[in-house]
């Protein structure tokens, strides 16, 4: 077979099907402009190898069990997104562990205080995002927390940019108006 000739709906279902060789395209097509993908956002060589090394492996692994909902490509570049996301958060936890060591070595001061408040505002802002209308919530997750786009939400959801746009801003409305800015302290 020649795979080079093949799209990537092709390409995806032949590796359902555990065809090496469709894997194998599959990573020579993207891998080089995944880790140029990632490495514009985080500009750290080893950091964005890693992650596009680790994305292909997964895919690999769990090649029966992904559903590619919209296309591969669009599959992949989400993947990575999210992956830099995954990072980011690990690093920013590290920075904030080591500034907490750091801060309580030098001045004696435990900030457990200040982390229990940010950890209640959080739990609070949960529980007002569940009491949402139904679609208004689904919709603020997928913007906030899966870090989806409009259109993204639009395209899944079947709904219009517009649409979207107004119940991720009637979201915000409602919660600025129970937490004021305390909300965007912790969003």
């Amino acid at each position: 077979m020649y795979y080079k000739s093949r799209n990537d709906q092709e390409l995806a279902d032949l590796l359902k099907s555990d065809d090496k060789l469709a894997y194998a395209e599959i990573y020579n097509r993207y891998h080089a402009a995944l880790y140029i993908h990632a490495y514009k956002r985080l500009q750290l060589r080893e950091e964005c190898k890693d992650l596009v090394h680790e994305l292909f492996t997964t895919l690999w692994h769990k090649r029966q069990e992904i559903t590619f909902k919209t296309s591969l490509s669009a599959y992949l570049y989400t993947s990575v997104r999210n992956k830099i996301f995954d990072l980011l958060a690990k690093q920013k936890l590290k920075t904030s562990y080591t500034e907490s060591i750091q801060s309580f070595a030098e001045t004696g001061v435990v900030t457990t205080d200040y982390l229990a408040r940010q950890n209640q505002l959080t739990a609070l802002i949960d529980q007002e995002i569940a009491n949402l209308p139904e679609r208004a919530r689904q919709i603020f997750e997928l913007s906030r927390k899966k870090f989806l786009s409009h259109q993204e939400i639009a395209k899944e959801l079947n709904l219009s940019e517009q649409s979207v746009k107004s119940a991720v801003n009637g979201a915000l409305r409602i919660l600025r108006i129970k937490f004021g800015s305390m909300l965007f302290l912790s969003l």
